[in-house]
């Protein structure tokens, strides 16, 4: 068999020919690095100048800062009445008017439990109206916006900073954030040029950088301004950045106080319920009615309203005696008899009523005190309740 050799100059040529294609593809990818390096160089270059242009060099993140006192004061004042928030007792400092303080008229040993009693019963009135005292709710920011679900409130003709505005996990050229308000007018309390924050103390408050940073440092400091005194109402507020769009509730009104009532130390029913009723020319029902009272509660108030046309007083301890005009009717007395009630709860019965040994008070307050129903009962000679009314106060329990 004859054994054939390629010529030495084909495969020379051919070994050549590999090594220039290498150094033309490595000459190609270092042109295309060349590239890329210097268009992010240009990039860098171009952002570099207008941060040292007038107007932007207020958006560097070294230059965030809020406005003195004296400025967001001027902005935020009306016919010389300060509308930021503030404790609005001044009784203090006002003239011709003396002042009670409660820590004079409490021994003060007892100063200590008093506010313990008075700090429970706060948050039980909390517990049983929710809904008067909602707490600050803020949105996580998924839309990517972040703002307050509920509980964001400005008294009448008063300012506040609205709290949970930012915006988050986007990337662009340039941020534009728009607020409106429809009740009230929009601010910041961030010192930015109008280049960045405009309409200032309007309904319609916009916001244009480059910087995200800086964008919710003015976001955090945005403020609402109450502006028609508006007893009740809610301003619908929306947020807006691009095709992102939220709406959020302020709710303006005076605050709620809630009525505290100290169940003394020991929390004894007597301090807790009055027993309140309704009599007309059935004075030997009331007498027995009374006798039954006092035979289980010895210290529980009774208060009683009477329209009949010849009246006979009832003076017992702890028994209040209304006397009325004749005939007023059951609703003018009832209105009456609980208008002077001072505990708690009161319990409403018939002068024709009888305590018994199953009459157990202290079982309607235990429900009151554990829900937050504002009226329960009990049977009458073994009648139960009404059906839903019953279903309802077990589903409870």
């Amino acid at each position: 068999m004859e054994r054939r050799e390629l010529p030495r100059d084909s495969s020379t040529k051919g070994l050549q020919q590999i090594m220039h294609t290498k150094e033309s593809m490595k000459f190609f990818v270092i042109v295309i690095l060349g590239i890329i390096s210097i268009f992010l160089y240009s990039v860098y270059l171009k952002r570099l100048v207008k941060y040292k242009t007038k107007g932007v060099i207020s958006e560097a993140p070294s230059d965030m800062k809020l406005l003195s006192p004296e400025e967001y004061k001027y902005m935020f004042t009306f016919n010389g009445i300060w509308l930021g928030q503030k404790n609005q007792c001044e009784c203090a400092t006002a003239s011709k008017l003396e002042v009670y303080q409660l820590e004079d008229y409490i021994d003060k040993r007892d100063s200590a439990s008093v506010k313990e009693r008075r700090e429970r019963e706060f948050k039980h009135y909390r517990k049983r109206n929710p809904l008067m005292t909602q707490d600050l709710i803020i949105a996580k920011p998924n839309l990517p916006l972040s703002y307050p679900i509920q509980g964001v409130e400005v008294m009448p003709l008063q300012t506040i900073v609205i709290p949970g505005l930012g915006l988050h996990g986007v990337t662009e050229e340039k941020y534009q954030v728009i607020l409106r308000a429809s009740l009230g007018t929009l601010n910041t309390l961030a010192d930015i040029s109008d280049d960045v924050v405009s309409g200032r103390g309007e309904k319609k408050l916009t916001i244009l950088t480059s910087n995200m940073e800086l964008l919710n440092f003015i976001l955090k400091h945005v403020t609402y301004t109450s502006v028609v005194y508006q007893l009740s109402a809610v301003d619908m507020m929306s947020l807006e950045s691009g095709h992102h769009v939220a709406q959020f509730p302020v709710i303006i009104r005076q605050p709620i106080l809630p009525k505290l009532f100290d169940p003394g130390a020991d929390r004894k029913i007597s301090s807790l319920v009055t027993i309140t009723t309704k009599t007309f020319l059935r004075y030997h029902k009331l007498r027995r009615f009374i006798k039954s009272v006092r035979q289980y509660y010895p210290d529980i108030k009774i208060i009683v309203a009477d329209d009949s046309n010849i009246t006979e007083k009832i003076e017992e301890e702890n028994v209040e005696h209304y006397i009325m005009p004749f005939g007023k009717g059951w609703f003018a007395g009832r209105n009456l008899a609980i208008s002077q009630v001072t505990t708690k709860y009161y319990l409403w019965v018939d002068d024709d009523f009888l305590f018994t040994e199953n009459t157990k008070i202290e079982k309607l307050v235990d429900v009151l005190e554990e829900t937050n129903l504002d009226v329960v009962g009990g049977s009458v000679n073994g009648n139960t309740p009404p059906m839903p009314f019953s279903a309802a106060l077990s589903g409870e329990r």
